[in-house]
């Protein structure tokens, strides 16, 4: 057992991918030298060379174009995007391309690429540098996207998708990556689905799904919770798609309440998609309506105000007594 932050953890994740897989390389801006601008690739390129390790220039486009050729010749190519905001200049590669080339061959090709995508605020960052695109790749067929909240989640999930012979897109909570946490380097947590929730609280009064950066702020609302008498249990998403609706109905079938939380705009997000699964698969268990708390449906704020964009602990409580009043 070892204690790391989620920055660290997925660092480690990293170099034993490329240990124990010599077609796996890493591409992008400023990622080796450098060690990315979070230090997340830091001291990589010193251990695995400039081969593996590839410094790219500053185009988004060009480095998911090249992932998906070096993908087709036998590679996996494990992409990182910057900044949650520069992604778009690749959003045609990836949703129109990387995401259809194995329904396009009929099954025939397969291109494994991981996109690393450090995403959501809470950093105090300028213009482009906090955004939360979850929903728009999840639109997409033929994208797995996956996000850690803890760092033991995120040591294992990162080896997981790289593994994995579908595209993925791997969202790192950029405001937790200094979060620390247990991770257990030898247990056999690789084999565990990281495209299926977790449920990190047990509770009966009723259901908070999170995912990546809000999961913390969902157990501290629980936390909070406790001390008024309601037992709230938390689910940890950690898939977004494929969304693991089985164990959110499961939770929900217990407790008869739930609220969905993610930073993202509320409107046209993936709460929306879990309020009306839930809502049709546990209709007859439901105590109350479902409730989403997120982001206003508006450009990313500038850093002096994006405390009160985001969702934060009395956003949620707020939600929950609203929903055990019914």
């Amino acid at each position: 057992m070892a204690t790391m932050t989620i920055a660290k953890a997925i660092n480690e994740g990293l170099r034993a991918s490329l240990k124990s897989n010599p077609k796996s390389l890493l591409m992008g801006e400023d990622i080796g030298h450098l060690g990315g601008v979070y230090r997340v690739t830091d001291g990589l390129i010193k251990e695995f060379g400039e081969d593996r390790v590839v410094d790219s220039p500053l185009a988004e486009s060009g480095i998911v174009g090249t992932a998906i050729g070096l993908a087709l010749r036998g590679y996996s190519p494990v992409c990182e995007i910057q900044f949650d905001g520069f992604v778009f200049p690749a959003f045609n590669q990836i949703t129109t391309q990387l995401a259809k080339i194995h329904s396009r061959s009929l099954g025939k090709l397969r291109v494994p690429v991981v996109i690393r995508i450090p995403y959501g605020g809470g950093i105090g960052s300028i213009e482009h540098h906090s955004e939360s695109p979850e929903a728009l790749f999840a639109h997409t067929a033929g994208l797995r996207i996956i996000t850690p909240s803890n760092p033991h989640d995120a040591y294992w999930m990162i080896q997981k998708a790289i593994q994995c012979q579908d595209p993925v897109i791997f969202f790192e909570p950029k405001r937790r990556y200094w979060l620390k946490g247990d991770v257990d380097v030898e247990d056999a947590g690789l084999s565990e689905d990281p495209f299926k929730a977790h449920v990190v609280r047990e509770g009966t009064d009723a259901t908070i799904v999170a995912y990546g950066p809000l999961v913390p702020v969902a157990l501290a609302a629980a936390n909070a919770a406790a001390e008024d008498g309601r037992s709230i249990e938390v689910v940890d998403l950690r898939s977004i798609s494929p969304v693991d609706f089985d164990t959110v109905e499961a939770s929900v079938k217990k407790t008869g309440r739930l609220i969905v939380a993610h930073e993202a705009p509320t409107f046209g997000g993936i709460g929306g998609e879990i309020a009306a699964r839930i809502s049709e698969r546990a209709f007859l268990h439901l105590e109350a309506p479902v409730i989403r708390v997120g982001g206003f449906h508006m450009p990313y704020p500038v850093a002096k105000v994006e405390e009160d964009y985001l969702p934060d602990i009395d956003k949620i409580l707020e939600a929950l007594d609203r929903s055990l009043a019914y």
